[in-house]
């Protein structure tokens, strides 16, 4: 399992206010083109964000789904056609006059399960820091 931190300025509410909104996946994670659709009771348990991965033409529709949703943790199971699903996981802490953002993720089916772990966790550390990076820049913004 890859884990990455970040530190925000941007207190717990300001950080989950971003994560709450489904319509603003794309603009934090890394990959994700655009949204064509949120579920109504997005980020409850079983709700999905229907996205697109890829650069415009050659771009594929795929979905995340909220596995668990509470104060400080969002759990996610995110496709990644043809490639398989990955499981990510978001916690928020209070840090500080800020917060503390971690993110986890793992492959959890083939073909990318395949690869070694310590080759998954260096191709995609760089990937979830870029994630985080926005994420903290967004929640920083909506502070202001």
């Amino acid at each position: 399992m890859n884990r990455v931190e970040r530190h925000t300025s941007a207190t717990p509410a300001q950080v989950w206010s971003i994560l709450s909104n489904g319509w603003l996946y794309a603009s934090w994670v890394v990959g994700a083109s655009r949204i064509r659709d949120v579920d109504d009771h997005w980020p409850q348990a079983g709700a999905r964000i229907h996205h697109s991965v890829g650069l415009w033409p050659a771009l594929l529709n795929d979905e995340t789904e909220s596995i668990e949703s509470k104060a400080g943790l969002l759990e996610l199971s995110a496709a990644a056609w043809p490639f398989g699903r990955a499981r990510i996981r978001m916690t928020i802490e209070k840090d500080g006059d800020g917060s503390l953002i971690g993110m986890e993720e793992f492959v959890e089916t083939a073909p990318l399960k395949w690869i070694p772990p310590v080759i998954q966790q260096t191709a995609m550390s760089p990937r979830l820091n870029e994630c985080l990076r926005r994420l903290a820049m967004l929640a920083e913004r909506k502070a202001g």
